[in-house]
């Protein structure tokens, strides 16, 4: 599936990859404007591969592509995309093995997160409780899947942020930017919504009454349910 973003009057393709102020660092602003639009996309829903063009990258962002080739070489790094010889830049989709390992990974960094949190007396943890405060009987989150969703990434990214500890939130950037896709595609089939937004509440409840040990089960297995749906009903987003 190549993305053609030079066609007049595409909107969505000007928000995705906007100029770059020529007094701004190129590098690492090209490097962030590509990252942001790639977590932005769709990879998962077609099975066809998604390419980006050096050329229509660098007219769309305003500069040159000496700083789009140096962005993209950082980005391969971080295992988003893969420059394929005469065909342009191949945007990564992991393998149905590697999200379940990551989200794995995921379940244990969070859930020392979530212990650092219940052990920290000035955590606010009411903060955790706010993200959900739109949804409720009558503004249920399978009824609002893209708002949820949002909200589910706000979540978990808070509870990173939360834990003050810049080693988890190391470790973790690149792993949930990398499981977003499948996270907020996941969340809308199989009544992930519902359950996904009782087990946050039933997190944030554990934490506020600073019951370590539930709070860190909670979360542990919160994350592993959503490995397990990868696994077990995933199969045909990974053809």
């Amino acid at each position: 599936m190549a993305i053609d973003i030079k066609r007049p009057g595409q909107n969505a393709h000007d928000e995705l990859f906007p100029k770059i102020r020529a007094e701004e660092s190129f590098k690492n602003k090209v490097y962030t404007a590509l990252k942001e639009a790639i977590i932005r996309m769709d990879v998962y829903s077609d099975p066809d591969p998604v390419m980006l063009d050096e050329r229509e990258l660098s007219e769309r962002l305003g500069v040159s592509r000496t700083p789009i080739r140096e962005a993209v070489a950082m980005l391969e790094q971080d295992g988003f995309l893969r420059t394929v010889p005469r065909r342009g830049i191949l945007v990564i989709r992991k393998t149905q093995r590697e999200i379940v390992e990551m989200v794995q990974a995921w379940a244990a960094l969070e859930s020392m997160a979530v212990r650092l949190i219940s052990m920290n007396p000035h955590a606010d943890v009411g903060a955790l409780r706010q993200i959900f405060e739109e949804f409720s009987a009558n503004h249920k989150p399978s009824e609002h899947i893209n708002e949820y969703s949002s909200a589910n990434i706000a979540f978990h990214q808070a509870i990173i942020r939360m834990s003050g500890s810049q080693v988890l939130a190391d470790m973790t950037e690149n792993l949930l930017l990398h499981v977003r896709g499948i996270r907020q595609l996941m969340i809308s089939k199989h009544d992930r919504a519902e359950r996904s937004f009782e087990e946050h509440l039933a997190i944030i409840t554990a934490l506020e009454r600073r019951e370590t040990e539930e709070a860190v089960r909670l979360s542990r297995d919160h994350t592993l349910g959503l490995a397990a749906v990868v696994e077990e009903q995933g199969t045909e987003l990974f053809q």
